[in-house]
Order: C-alpha cells, then sequence, then structure tokens
C-alpha cells in the first residue's frame, strides 16, 4: 500500500493559495491582514460601547500598552535544519491538540457580531482550534457545546458568591462536555475602565452577556420572577452575587468537590501563586494580566512568564495570554516555556469584522504565520521552540 500523502505545511498552503487567487484569478483577499487593519475593519462595524468594552484596559492603559510591547525579546533564526515537514501538534491535560492556540474567554460577543458565540464556535470547530467559552457568554454554554462537538473546549469559570449557582455551573459545564474548568482569579473585583466610566456603560446592567444566568436553573430559582418576566430584577440578583472577593486558596476545595474536570487557574503573574495553585491541585496556570484590563501599571504578562515557568519547571502545563497580536508574539511567548497561547483580540476584532468567517481568517493567518516563523527560525516542532531561540535585549 502507498504512504499516504503528507499534509502541507499550513504556512506553505496559505500563501500558494493567496498568491495564485491573487495572480492567476485577479482575486485577491478581501479581508485585511494586520491587525491593526482588522481593527479598524472591526471598528466600523462596532458601535461607541462595543469598543469601550473591547479596547483598551485599565486606568491610564499602561498595562494594556507595555503589555502588547514584545520586542526586548528577539528571536534568533537559525539555518538548514531540515525544516520541510513542521508539526505544531501539543499535549495538554491528557489531550493531543492540533495547535499550541486557544481562544482565551471572552465575554458579551453580541457587541462584537450578532452571531456572537455561534460564530466564533464554528470557525473553532472548522479548524480544531480549542476554545475557552466564558462565563459571561451570550449564549447558553450547551449551544455552544453543541455546536463544537469535534474540538476540544473548556469552560472559563466566574465564581459566583451564590455557591448553588457556582455549583451549577460546574455540573452543567461537565454535563455539556467541556473538557476543563477554567478558573478566573484576577477579577475579585471590576477593574478601574475609564472607557466605560465616561460613558456609565456596563453591558450587563442592559442584559447583554449574561445568558448562562438567565438559562440557569439554581439562578432562576433564586428569584421571584423568571428572566423573561422581570430582567430588571434578575439583572439586580446577577450583580449582586456575580464575584466574591472574599474567596481564599483554601476555598478552592470547593471547585474540586463539585467537578471531576481538570481545573486550570488563569490570571497568575507572581511564581507564589503558581506554586499555590499546583499544592492546591490545579492541572495547569495560565499566565495573564485579563488582556491588561485589571490592574493598572501591573507587571506584564510576558514580563512574568519567564518566572513562572522556572517556579512550574514542567509539574503542570503553563499557558499564556495578554498581548499577543501576531504569530511571532506566540513564537516568543513558547519559547520562554509556555505550552500554549491563548489569543483574544484579534479573534474579537475578527469577529467584529466578518463574523465567523473573520474568526477563521485570523484564526488560519495566524497558524500560518506561527508555521513559517517555526520554519524560518530552524524549528520543526513545539518542542524546538526552547530558550536558545531568543535573546533578550540585554544579551545583545
Amino acid at each position: 500500500m502507498a504512504d499516504a500523502p503528507k499534509r502541507e505545511n499550513i504556512g506553505n498552503a496559505k500563501l500558494k493559495a493567496v498568491y495564485r487567487q491573487g495572480m492567476l484569478h485577479d482575486n485577491p483577499p478581501d479581508l485585511p491582514t494586520s491587525f491593526e487593519d482588522i481593527r479598524a475593519a472591526a471598528w466600523e462595524n462596532m458601535s461607541e460601547e462595543g469598543r469601550a468594552y473591547v479596547h483598551g484596559g485599565a486606568g491610564s492603559d499602561e498595562t494594556f500598552e507595555r503589555g502588547k510591547d514584545f520586542s526586548k525579546y528577539r528571536i534568533v533564526p537559525r539555518m538548514l535544519r531540515g525544516v520541510a515537514e513542521r508539526d505544531l501538534s501539543v499535549e495538554l491535560l491528557g489531550e493531543e491538540m492540533d495547535w499550541p492556540l486557544m481562544i482565551t474567554p471572552l465575554g458579551v460577543q453580541t457587541l462584537l457580531h450578532e452571531d456572537a458565540e455561534h460564530a466564533t464556535a464554528a470557525a473553532a470547530e472548522e479548524l480544531n482550534v480549542p476554545l475557552i467559552l466564558s462565563s459571561l457568554s451570550s449564549t447558553p454554554m450547551e449551544e455552544v457545546a453543541e455546536a463544537m462537538p469535534n474540538t476540544p473546549k473548556w469552560f472559563q469559570f466566574y465564581w459566583s458568591s451564590d455557591r448553588d449557582v457556582a455549583r451549577s455551573f460546574l455540573n452543567r459545564a461537565e454535563d455539556a462536555g467541556y473538557d476543563a474548568i477554567v478558573l478566573t482569579v484576577d477579577a475579585p473585583t471590576l477593574g478601574w475602565r475609564e472607557r466605560l466610566i465616561d460613558r456609565g456603560y456596563y453591558p450587563f446592567m442592559a442584559g447583554e452577556g449574561v445568558a448562562n444566568y438567565f438559562s440557569d436553573p439554581a439562578f432562576r430559582d433564586s428569584l421571584e420572577k423568571p428572566p423573561e418576566e422581570d430582567p430588571d430584577a434578575a439583572v439586580d440578583h446577577f450583580l449582586d452575587i456575580f464575584g466574591d472577593s472574599s474567596l481564599t486558596w483554601d476555598d478552592l476545595s470547593f471547585v474540586f468537590e463539585n467537578t471531576d474536570l481538570p481545573v486550570v487557574i488563569k490570571g497568575v503573574l507572581h511564581p507564589e501563586d503558581a506554586r499555590l495553585a499546583i499544592e492546591h491541585g490545579a492541572a495547569a496556570v495560565d499566565v495573564s494580566t485579563h488582556g491588561g484590563r485589571q490592574v493598572d501599571g501591573s507587571i506584564t504578562a510576558i514580563e512574568a512568564l519567564p518566572d513562572v515557568v522556572e517556579e512550574v519547571d514542567g509539574e503542570v502545563p503553563v499557558l499564556f495570554d495578554s498581548g499577543v497580536r501576531r504569530a511571532s508574539d506566540a513564537f516568543k511567548a513558547l519559547a520562554l516555556g509556555a505550552d500554549s497561547i491563548l489569543l483574544g483580540r484579534p479573534y474579537a476584532y475578527g469577529l467584529a469584522m466578518a463574523g465567523q468567517r473573520g474568526v477563521r481568517h485570523v484564526l488560519e493567518n495566524f497558524l500560518a504565520e506561527l508555521d513559517l516563523t517555526m520554519g524560518l527560525a530552524g524549528c520543526s516542532s513545539i518542542e524546538d521552540i526552547d530558550r536558545d531561540k531568543l535573546k533578550h535585549e540585554r544579551e545583545l
């Protein structure tokens, strides 16, 4: 029996398809490629409130702006390394994944496109890119899970002060087929987001991004009237129970008692917190500044990553998000020890720009660029991307 034909690397395949369509069929891409141009196209379709919610960060935007700067690390290309075949697959939490890329949780996607999470999930399913669904999604978690029967999916858990609702969320996620719980710990209270404050705008007060709550049996049981009959009272109750700033590491036992799924701790910036997460049972940690949206003037995710990786020392996977705009950023984070990258604003703007097609466009281009960057840097697998592939500016 003849060997099956080898699949062409995604980067080469993408470039060939684009150039053939452009040169031979006079059909260049109708969607922009750069992050800046995608954001500009997205803004044309977004409301002022949507732009205020998605763009920028806390306070003066210092963390948000510095968090996008990966330039202190420089990629060191290596030559003649035999990179004709490149493997971008990784193993996370015992599951083989095609890419070192996941869609990070983003709430209130109706602010971006009317198809919201349905469009994002469909694009992720097409490319087999794992998705992390926000507790604050505009679509109930069960519907999103049904749209992704073949692709890994994790559920991001905001810990409600109502233990019945918190328990119900964990049970629903497990019953719906999610593969892990991503516990976000960096939002015990709201961040100071001046764009929203200037407008006096908070989308949840308009009933946006609360689909998981309004559909939750425990939440509904706590209301005098169902949300359909008294939405204002339901929103008020959501605001009362959304978070719990009294939580400590010892409270993590509640999560483990109420789910059999692996638990990822998202929002770690200090190595001691990474150690505490592991000691309390975390299956992975995610280095994140919440996209720069919580603490103005904080350390950035890329600055925190090396110390967290050193502390974890391979005991559990280390994920990374915040500030990633291009595949070169992802390459640098992988070289610093991240096991996978969570992509945020680029796909968000892709969604606002062109719905499902826009999300797929962003994801496919990102993966193609990462594949090509690997090859040009002399890497034929994700395991080849290590600290030797980078130099910090102070080393030059």
